[in-house]
Parts: structure tokens; sequence; C-alpha cells
């Protein structure tokens, strides 16, 4: 909510995409005709107003049964002091003009917005709980994670080695500059021996109004850019990351090692080496197996894909490093069997387990090299 009209105006809602983590795995509220669940967010600071609506209930004292306490689970995820009218929230948008972003400015940058016919400034800033007025908001912000991340939970915020990124969109109110909260990151630095850290993305989230328009890479970027000029940071990794958070540290960390000298056209077509480790490890705090998949892509830019020699050679050099798990399983099967089976019985289940991994590799293959030029199209249009 930017302006009080917001309030009414369905185009600034949104829905979860998940509500298991409140509602159980099944999603359901039980014990209502016409449920609606309000919630209202400030665009800026994050203020919240709370609100029910249902047209019917079920009755103990008629139907026998009970329903669910909505507004109890609600408040559970929600801090306390949300609004709860109309009121109190519009006199607290008013005075959102005093809103300022937390932290320390590290990047500001621009995106075309095609229905305002102009470009729209985006800030992201790194942010601890020093920061006057962080914690709270902290708080409201991240009541977003249970909707949004699948397996969501909310942090210490007591331990001092996380780290909190930001982003955030100017705006103008009556002549005023405001800011709306786009998305966030949180990052966990890891000790490791001797005298290093290894920062390990924890959780990040770009609100839907503002997804596909490229925060998440610049947001992503900006943290790993923060990092590289650290002389203690080891590398840079996640934890337990998304299949679409994959994809995107893909395409920035493409971005960031593709001019670097070791991953020339010509040295990449001599094969992964240990001089692309060193350089994207010290230079870009890129880790040994994130670098091999910057190189896996890299390589197929620079490889003619209709040559048949130069696409038999990608093929099995992408396909040696797949193959790893597979070599391990069959050795482990052929243990067990050896111990169950008859032998003449394993050398036939050997054939059929080899058989079908030949599938499953080819599979394997196909679906990396339709990711990876999803990567290749989304740097060309970079």
């Amino acid at each position: 909510v930017r302006f009080p009209e917001d309030l009414e105006d369905d185009n600034t809602t949104f829905n979860p995409e998940y509500s298991h983590q409140v509602f159980g795995d099944d999603e359901v509220a039980f014990g209502y005709k016409g449920l609606k669940i309000l919630l209202y967010y400030i665009a800026g600071n994050l203020s919240t107003r709370f609100r029910i609506e249902y047209t019917s209930k079920v009755n103990e004292k008629f139907d026998c049964v009970e329903a669910d306490d909505v507004e109890s689970k609600i408040r559970e995820i929600i801090p306390p002091g949300f609004c709860t009218n109309t009121d109190d929230f519009v006199s607290l948008l008013e005075k959102e003009v005093n809103f300022k972003p937390f932290g320390m400015l590290l990047h500001t940058y621009s995106v075309h917005n095609e229905e305002a016919g102009e470009d729209i400034t985006y800030q992201i800033y790194k942010a601890d709980m020093t920061c006057p007025g962080f914690r709270e908001y902290h708080e409201r912000l991240q009541t977003f994670l249970m909707w949004f991340i699948e397996t969501a939970s909310f942090i210490d915020v007591d331990d001092e080695r996380w780290n909190y990124f930001l982003v955030f969109e100017k705006y103008n109110k009556d002549g005023a500059t405001l800011f709306a909260t786009v998305g966030y990151m949180t990052v966990y630095n890891y000790y490791v021996y001797p005298d290093k850290t290894r920062p390990r993305v924890s959780q990040m989230l770009i609100l839907p109004p503002f997804q596909g328009e490229g925060h998440g890479a610049q947001l992503l970027e900006t943290v790993h850019r923060y990092y590289m000029s650290s002389p203690t940071v080891l590398d840079i990794t996640a934890e337990d990351p998304s299949e679409n958070y994959v994809k995107l540290r893909d395409f920035v960390l493409v971005k960031l090692c593709q001019d670097l000298l070791c991953f020339s056209p010509g040295k990449l077509m001599q094969g992964f080496s240990q001089e692309m480790v060193m350089e994207a490890q010290q230079k870009l705090k890129i880790n040994k197996q994130h670098t091999r998949r910057v190189y896996e892509i890299l390589r197929l830019r620079a490889t003619d894909m209709g040559d048949a020699e130069q696409s038999r050679s990608y093929r099995l050099d992408v396909k040696r490093r797949l193959i790893g798990p597979y070599k391990k399983k069959q050795r482990e099967l052929a243990k067990m069997r050896r111990c169950l089976r008859p032998e003449e019985l394993t050398n036939q289940l050997n054939q059929i387990d080899l058989n079908m991994q030949h599938e499953q590799l080819e599979e394997s293959f196909q679906q990396l090299v339709s990711d990876y030029r999803r990567v290749l199209e989304r740097l060309a249009q970079a």
C-alpha cells in the first residue's frame, strides 16, 4: 500500500504460494464460507493491517464442530502492534514520508517500466541489527517468507554473524521521495579455519509484484561483489538452494566469470582446469563446484554444436562429471548383489541397470544443456 486508494485496489493484491506452514499440509481453514484473510502492508516500513472476512461460520452449539481459530494462527506469524481498522492504518501511511532505507547503500540501478513509460530507480542496502528500527522492520519483513518459501523458518536475529541485504524502489508521492520494499536476502557468515569466513545465502525473496524484472540477479550480484572485496572471505555458498535459485546463480556467476582470462574460448576448449578453479576462487569467491558449472555453460557458448566432433567432445566432457554418482551406485549394487544373488543373475541385473543408467544419464545431460541455453539467452539480452 502506497496510497489510501490502494486499500480497495485489487491490482495491488497478491496471493501466497504456500500456506501449509500455517494451515497444515492440506492448506485448509475449516469451518467458514467465503473466508478472506486480508493482510495489508505499507510499502516502505511494512506496518501491517490484518482483518478477516467471511459470509458464515459453523456454530459449535448447532453443528457440534468448532471452526479453526484463523486469527490465532495468523497472530503467531505477524508481530504484535498491527492495525485492525482503516483509520489507524491510513494515519500510519501519512507518516511513510519519514521512512528511509536501513544501513549502507551498496548499489543503485534502474529498470524500464513499460506500463509507466519511464525508468524506475532501485537501491540495494546492507543492514544489521544495530540500525535503529531495523529489528522491528525485519520482524514484519520476514512474515512474507511463510507464504513464499516452502521450508521457511525465522532466524535468530541475536546472532551477529547474520548480514541482511535489502532492495528498495524509489518513488514520488506529492513531490516527496519515498521507498518501497522490493525484496531481501539473509546471509550467514560461517567460520572457516584458521582465519576465513564462508558467507552462506540462507533466504532470498523478491516480492511477487516485482518478480521477473531482474531484481534477484541485481541483488545476488551485489552481494557477491560486496564479499569479493573482503580478503577474509573464502567463497560464497547457499543453504539448500531451490531450482530457481540455482538458475539465477548460474546466470550471475557466468556474467561475473565470462571476462576472466582463464575462460577465454581457447582455454575453454582445452577442458576444465585448475587455473579456472584458482582464478574464480581468488578473484570472485566462487567454489570449485560452481566454477565447474560456469565452465560448462561458457564452453557450450564456445562450442559449435552443429560440428560433430566439437559436439561429441562437449557431451563426453559433461557426462564424465555426471556419471560419477552412477559409478558409485553401481559399485555399491555390485557389492550387495555378490552377497544376496546367484552369480549368473548378477551380470544380467547389472546389465539392466547399466542400460537404465545410460538413459538417465542422457536425460540429465539434455536437461542440463536446456538449462544452460536459457542462461546464455539471458546473458545475451543483459
